[in-house]
């Protein structure tokens, strides 16, 4: 069989007599992940993954860019659980089971090594999320795991027996000893139709990584200059985070907006999206300091223009920008600078205000908050405690990390904690 112009010897669909049952509904990180760990740990099982659309794997194939950011370098498990505005608590023991070492160490002995970046993201050697793919679609070739795309699952019924009766959109009927959900994010609540079925309730899903739209013009303009470190706060709230930014054509993004907004995925919800934000351009200086730095510069070269001298590292482009929303003239040269003018810019450095306007899914990671509760999970297993014989993977349940890797960490974890009980 042929998926993307690869070959892979993939299983027909044809359930073994008397063996055990399984199937997969998701098609993504977490469920193969999970197929694979139970195939291999029950040899002869008839473990099946459907997936809904044409494509298996898709989320992996355009997360990083198109390189996969395969899970992050961190490896303490409880220092990486931090790093999970919801659900960190519950995923502290599963970590400790399957940690990013452990990732790692799957996937060099299947012959995908690692290169870990400067901000502790861990991709594949080759750069290219299809190495990935690959060593995952040849996993699940050799364990016997039986791949069909373009399954829609309409209903699941449990049986008296504890068997579960799965109805296909086309109507085709299935039937499995042991369920595992792998769906995705709830990116809305009939994502979640399916645990809701069989008994189980659901935390409301939100965005949880987004981009803030800004509508000032000076903003737009400076669409895909880069800021290495800019502090980024809500008012009102405790949401405060620091790191690189990024201007966009719709207003900012950069990990430091990225993680604002996963922290603050509620709070922000609630808001409808329109609230102030506050920015520390020189989060190294503080007024003082940045007062002390702009008397040197007049005293060094009193007839230079303002606007074309930026304090390091801010991009000239950048300071522009800020030192005319202070209200300074363009043509205001340093001996000219008043010290009110002086003192509007320092705040405009320290505490530049921008109203947000709205959102945009982080398209390469459309991670969302909320699903399965996770207090009707077991995490030991990732069983049901409410349908014996239901199992969960990944973003499905309301656990939601940091960009950079956090969350197919979960996906990897919970998927093969899940794979292992099945085949138990």
């Amino acid at each position: 069989m042929k998926i993307d112009g690869q070959s892979y010897g993939l299983t027909p669909w044809a359930p073994l007599a008397g063996s055990r049952r399984v199937i997969v509904v998701g098609g993504g990180a977490a469920g193969f992940f999970a197929a694979i760990a139970c195939a291999e740990a029950l040899p002869g099982a008839a473990v099946t993954v459907l997936e809904k659309s044409g494509q298996f794997l898709g989320k992996v194939r355009i997360s990083g860019g198109g390189r996969c950011n395969v899970t992050h370098a961190c490896f303490d498990p409880g220092e990486f659980t931090t790093r999970f505005p919801r659900g960190g608590r519950a995923l502290r023991a599963p970590i400790q089971t399957f940690q990013a070492s452990d990732t790692v160490a799957w996937f060099e002995s299947r012959g995908v090594k690692l290169k870990t970046e400067g901000d502790g993201r861990m991709f594949p050697a080759s750069d290219s999320s299809q190495t990935i793919i690959d060593c995952l679609m040849r996993a699940a070739s050799a364990a016997g795991v039986t791949l069909r795309s373009n399954c829609s699952v309409a209903h699941i019924a449990k049986q008296p027996g504890g068997s579960f009766e799965l109805r296909l959109a086309s109507g085709e009927p299935l039937f499995c000893d042991r369920l595992l959900l792998a769906t995705g994010g709830c990116r809305g609540a009939q994502a979640g139709e399916l645990a809701v079925s069989l008994g189980h309730s659901l935390e409301a899903p939100v965005p949880s990584l987004f981009t803030f739209h800004i509508e000032i013009p000076w903003v737009r303009e400076l669409s895909g200059l880069s800021v290495a470190s800019v502090s980024a706060a809500v008012p009102e709230t405790k949401l405060r985070e620091q790191g690189a930014l990024l201007f966009t054509h719709w207003g900012l993004s950069g990990p430091v907006i990225l993680r604002l907004s996963a922290w603050g995925a509620r709070i922000l919800h609630d808001l409808n999206y329109q609230f102030p934000l506050l920015l520390n351009w020189l989060p190294h200086l503080n007024s003082e300091q940045i007062a002390a730095e702009l008397d040197a510069r007049r005293l060094e070269s009193a007839a230079r223009l303002v606007v074309n001298t930026p304090i390091a590292p801010l991009p000239g482009r950048l300071w522009e920008q800020l030192v005319l929303a202070a209200g300074i003239a363009r043509e205001t040269r340093r001996a000219a600078l008043s010290q009110p003018a002086r003192h509007a810019l320092i705040q405009q450095l320290i505490r530049t205000e921008l109203k947000v306007s709205g959102k945009s899914l982080n398209k390469d990671e459309f991670v969302t908050c909320g699903g399965v509760r996770l207090g009707e999970v077991n995490f030991k297993t990732m069983e049901s405690r409410i349908c014996p014989g239901l199992y969960f993977a990944g973003e499905l349940l309301d656990i939601d990390g940091l960009t950079g890797g956090f969350n197919f960490q979960a996906a990897w974890t919970t998927g093969w904690i899940a794979g292992r009980a099945m085949a138990a």
